[in-house]
């Protein structure tokens, strides 16, 4: 059985270069959720004091990207309920 390793982005370049637009859709899909687990584990080590880099910017910024990140999965969650593309 092999290991469980989360999804990269690396994963998602055929899934961009279809020709098929719901090919595309879950791969931008897919590229959004990625890059927001990755802020949140970000946030999350900096919040328990383990993140090894101090932050250029101040973490009210960090906040709104991620507010917004979640809110475009759930846009596009919400797209993908109406044109029947399963992610």
């Amino acid at each position: 059985m092999a290991a469980y390793r989360p999804a990269e982005l690396i994963d998602t370049v055929s899934l961009m270069n279809s020709t098929d637009y719901k090919e595309r859709f879950k791969a931008e899909y897919m590229q959004v959720c990625i890059r927001y687990e990755k802020l949140k584990a970000m946030l999350d080590k900096w919040d328990t004091g383990k993140l090894n880099f101090t932050p250029t910017c101040p973490r009210g910024v960090y906040n709104f990207q991620i507010r917004a990140m979640a809110d475009y999965i759930a846009s596009l969650e919400a797209r993908a309920a109406i044109e029947s593309i399963e992610l």
